[in-house]
């Protein structure tokens, strides 16, 4: 027994493994693209699969199938999705445009397993073929888009839930650390007091503005342009064929779906995808800009701000004893960088569409899915070994609030503008507290200087020391 089979196709023979599930066009797509060494994310695969078991389902429907033979690919496709059979999926993500070669592999391993669960072996492609059953009344141009809608749509709740995790672990600590003022910093110099609660609970306000922006921009993909076939136009396909698919995809995804209205545009535009990946590409600087306040508030411990204490994960230095570092901050930026380098491909890729059809289809699908499996990773990891843990340094929030020279701007209302800065810059020269200063200087009545000094009150809107100041009064 050979460990080979020969298989033919339009361009001539080839010889396939002869225990794989995939035939000739795998094969050759494999000798093609020999670029990444990487899979078919499994999401693209598992959409791919429901399209090809929705389809047998509405032939069956409709009559244009055969019971027998639609009843095998249904069987096929029930045992991928329920995990079988997923090392023959082997395309490259980086292979010919619009994703036919990912289309001919799923459509041959159906069609290899269902000859097989009907008696034949695999490579006859009898009584089940790749081409006139599996893929029937279908088009690489309009199960592809179909299969990015339904595979982004699918990894949605997991993502979602993940960053809502998020958004909960941030507003947990808003509440603990509500009570703890701390120097406020713009332009990373000495700005108003902001309560470290404040901080945090703005961060979970990040997160859910951006959770809701990637909920809206989801809303866009559920409109599904199977049917379109070749060119949108719906050629080979039964008038009810769309209505059935979208019946049978709800029923196999559990996901809401709706008709596309305009099939043509549908297959023409990579707009909604590129839509969706921008609103990640938003979630990710959010959530980038938050990993890195965390570093620089946990910068220390003892020759930086030292005002968090993030959980120790590993140890932080190969050379340096007793080092522990921010790891899981700095790995969050990485994947954040990641994600916004992904949004890129993906611009550049669907505006690289022409006329009919968007050939980049396989890489804007594969860079799409990466970016929302890495964010839904790292926010998991971020809010379960770092952010339920953060502890904060009470004695250096209050440490550094009280010297920052930006106290004085409490003292404006009072002195003006002018007097107030004398006083910081004084500060500042002689290292002397602003509060320390006003009694010095004898600026303000004893019984005033701690109201409008009040480091709690500046965190909240009001101005210091009574409803409008001495000075704008005078």
């Amino acid at each position: 027994m050979t460990d080979t089979r020969r298989e033919k196709d339009p361009l001539g023979p080839l010889d396939v493994p002869q225990d794989a599930l995939y035939g000739v066009q795998t094969v050759r797509a494999q000798q093609n693209f020999p670029i990444s060494g990487l899979r078919p994310l499994e999401p693209f695969v598992d959409a791919q699969v429901w399209i090809k078991k929705a389809a047998a389902l509405t032939h069956k429907e409709t009559g244009r199938l055969d019971a027998r033979r639609a009843d095998a690919i249904i069987r096929a496709a029930d045992e991928v999705i329920g995990g079988a059979h997923r090392d023959q999926f082997i395309v490259d993500p980086y292979q010919a445009g619009a994703g036919t070669s990912h289309n001919m592999n799923v459509n041959e391993v159906l069609a290899n397993r269902a000859n097989e669960l009907l008696g034949a072996e695999r490579g006859t492609y009898s009584p089940v073929h790749p081409n006139d059953h599996v893929n029937m009344a279908q088009s690489t141009n309009d199960t592809i888009p179909t299969n990015i809608r339904l595979a982004c749509l699918a990894q949605l709740q997991p993502l979602t839930a993940a960053f809502e995790s998020l958004r909960d672990a941030f507003a947990a600590k808003g509440r603990e650390f509500d009570d703890i003022v701390k120097a406020g910093r713009t332009h990373l110099q000495d700005a108003m007091p902001i309560r470290l609660g404040q901080e945090f609970t703005a961060y979970a306000g990040s997160m859910a503005r951006g959770i809701k922006r990637v909920r809206e921009a989801a809303d866009y993909l559920r409109d599904l342009g199977i049917g379109g076939s070749a060119v949108g136009t719906g050629v080979t396909v039964e008038p009810e064929y769309p209505a059935l698919m979208n019946k049978h995809l709800k029923e196999i995804t559990g996901l809401d779906l709706r008709i596309g209205q305009d099939r043509v545009q549908l297959m023409q535009s990579m707009g909604d995808v590129a839509g969706f990946s921008a609103q990640l590409r938003v979630l990710a600087i959010d959530l980038s800009k938050i990993a890195s306040d965390l570093r620089l508030m946990a910068m220390g411990p003892r020759t930086g701000i030292d005002e968090l204490r993030l959980p120790a994960v590993q140890p932080g230095s190969s050379i340096m004893p007793g080092k522990v570092n921010p790891s899981i901050p700095e790995m969050v930026n990485q994947v954040c960088f990641q994600v916004i380098g992904l949004d890129t491909t993906v611009t550049v890729a669907a505006e690289h569409g022409q006329l009919e059809l968007n050939v980049m289809m396989p890489v804007i699908a594969f860079n799409v899915l990466l970016a929302m499996r890495i964010l839904t990773n790292a926010a998991t990891v971020l809010t379960e070994k770092c952010v339920k843990g953060i502890e904060a340094n009470r004695e250096m929030c209050e440490y550094w609030v009280e010297r920052s020279a930006a106290l004085a701007t409490a003292l404006a209302p009072q002195i003006g503008y002018a007097k107030a800065a004398e006083i910081s810059k004084a500060s500042v020269k002689e290292g002397v507290l602003i509060r320390d200063l006003v009694k010095r200087e004898k600026l303000l009545p004893e019984d005033e200087i701690d109201d409008v000094l009040d480091l709690k009150k500046m965190t909240e809107i009001g101005v210091p020391g009574g409803k409008h100041g001495a000075a704008a009064a005078g």
